[in-house]
């Protein structure tokens, strides 16, 4: 029996499938714990494989690949090196099972399986997995580790069974995904695991993005007082040892101190954006992005993204100009574009659309203009982004916010067109909010310069799609604050037709926006993935059927 023991947490970031890939970063890991003094590293849920891996898990050739490799793994520690708390699929007795094994002394000395699959929001993974029986705690050292996998946080049962079965600290590998509430949910939780079974716990995340789900890391560590020792950073990978000894009453205490500011709600959430673009890019090897800059604060704001992402050198900004497009507009892009430092390409749109008015002259005859030219100027930018998108390689970024995608503000193969949105699920008014916070703070993780990243004209002046003389988005939309409101409590809240009254909002306003909500859905069916901030983000979250007679009216 030790009274001492050196947990290293390696907060990594995975690549999905690319097994080779996060078997070496599982190496160089262990490699710096090895050097710190380490006993044991802990890695993140399903770290082997990347996490969630979706269908992809069913595969069996993926599945055995990713036993080799943690027998391969296991294999290294015949070097008397650190444990590894390593985290995999494991297939057994016919059954697919989210797996924890401890590798020691050469070999896959005990494994657990994960017991509660959630089955929700961006979660499937009870069609997926098999649950595990209530799991029993791991000896190491002469200590008994109570491994429960994130989810088995969440609920008293897993926690329970493990401290009356002698357990004497919990640790929870986690794929955590991020939004602006989560933070306060895991401590929430970790709170309630340590205050019922009297034990401390230690909470390990990933960190990257996959997809449209962004993982933030922020692991933590909490003592059986409930204190917080250790606080690691989001946002990048870091490894930090954890020093823990056996108290005179047989208890564990970890004697480590390491706080990190978790950032206020902008400062997230623009870090989100960061980390979840720049993963996208680089995982699916894009050299880079291309995008529309109009003058406006979304393309502004995902520009700045971007290039925070990036690096100015892989973000190429297009203004296309139309005969509505305005001077202002256009001085606006090109500030922009010099505060970045970002390439910018002027490309006329109008011969294009002279183009279209010539060849659709006949069957259009005697028809007033509407939307549908509109539409057309819309198409023609989109049109020309993949044009250029497809010659030099770049992926197109849109740049489309949640209150449009949510009313069907935006133009199915226009603006909608592209590989990738980092506002897809940012309401209009927290861009306001977060271009504002960017302009006026910086991050070193940030590859962006400082300091300003766009003109404050960007953020103040009226909001315009500019496809019609003197156009403004309040000819079509109630004012972003009001339309927000809805917005929240008919997408986050699922808040009545009646509820949403009682709170203030005019009546026939309400009906009007839940009915574009629903009628647009066929347009969300088709557009990119982005990034998931809130908890009911397009897509994975929230599901909703196309054709959907109903309303809520009362």
């Amino acid at each position: 029996m030790t009274d001492q023991l050196k947990i290293a947490l390696a907060q990594a970031n995975p690549t999905l499938g690319d097994i080779e890939g996060n078997f070496a970063l599982a190496r160089a890991f262990r490699e710096e714990a090895e050097a710190l003094g380490a006993d044991i590293v802990v890695y993140p849920e399903l770290f082997l494989t990347g996490y969630p891996p979706e269908d992809l898990v069913t595969k069996p050739a993926f599945q055995r690949a990713a036993w080799k490799a943690m027998e391969d793994l296991a294999d290294m520690t015949l070097d008397g090196g650190p444990a590894m708390l390593m985290s995999a699929p494991m297939v057994e007795e016919g059954k697919l099972y989210n797996a924890v094994c401890l590798l020691e002394a050469g070999k896959v000395s005990a494994r657990r399986f994960k017991n509660k699959l959630p089955n929700y929001g961006v979660f499937d993974e009870l069609r997926i997995f098999e649950a595990g029986p209530l799991p029993g705690p791991i000896p190491f050292k002469g200590v008994r580790l109570g491994v429960m996998i994130c989810e088995d946080m969440w609920f008293p049962e897993v926690a329970e069974c493990l401290a009356e079965t002698g357990a004497e600290m919990l640790i929870v590998p986690n794929g955590s995904p991020f939004d602006h509430a989560k933070s306060d949910e895991r401590l929430n939780h970790a709170v309630h695991r340590v205050t019922e079974t009297g034990l401390p716990l230690v909470y390990l995340n990933q960190i990257g993005g996959q997809d449209e789900l962004v993982f933030d890391g922020a692991s933590f560590v909490m003592n059986a007082d409930r204190s917080l020792p250790v606080q690691m950073a989001s946002w990048k990978e870091s490894l930090v040892v954890t020093d823990w000894r056996r108290q005179a009453d047989g208890s564990w205490k970890c004697e480590t101190e390491e706080l990190v500011d978790p950032g206020q709600p902008m400062e997230r959430i623009y870090h989100a954006m960061v980390l979840g673009l720049k993963d996208y890019v680089e995982k699916n090897r894009f050299p880079g992005v291309v995008l529309g800059l109009s003058g406006g604060i979304d393309s502004a704001l995902s520009a700045a993204v971007a290039v925070d992402a990036l690096g100015a050198e892989r973000v190429h900004c297009v203004m296309m100009p139309s005969k509505y497009t305005s001077t202002e507009s256009l001085d606006d892009a090109a500030e922009c574009a010099r505060l970045l430092g970002t390439r910018l390409d002027t490309i006329s749109i109008a011969p294009a659309v002279e183009a279209f008015d010539a060849m659709l002259e006949a069957p259009f005859a005697g028809l007033e203009p509407d939307i549908t030219e509109e539409n057309i100027q819309s198409r023609i930018r989109g049109m020309t982004l993949m044009a250029l998108s497809n010659k030099l390689g770049p992926m197109v970024l849109t740049t489309g916010n949640k209150s449009e995608m949510s009313v069907g503000y935006a133009t199915l193969y226009g603006d909608m067109c592209g590989g990738y949105s980092v506002l897809k699920d940012v309401y209009k008014s927290t861009c306001f909010k977060l271009s504002t916070w960017r302009n006026t703070h910086f991050s070193p993780l940030f590859k962006g310069p400082e300091g300003a990243v766009m003109p404050q004209n960007v953020i103040t002046k009226p909001p315009t799609a500019e496809l019609r003389e003197d156009q403004k988005d309040e000819d079509s939309l109630p004012p972003y604050h009001i339309l927000d409101g809805i917005l929240y409590g008919l997408v986050e809240q699922e808040k009545s037709f009646k509820e949403l009254v009682e709170a203030g909002f005019e009546p026939a306003t309400v009906s009007r926006i839940q009915n574009l909500l629903y009628i647009a859905e066929y347009k969300r069916r088709q557009s990119p993935p982005g990034v998931k901030i809130s908890t009911k983000n397009f897509g994975r979250d929230r599901r909703y059927p196309i054709t959907n007679a109903f309303r809520d009216k009362r």
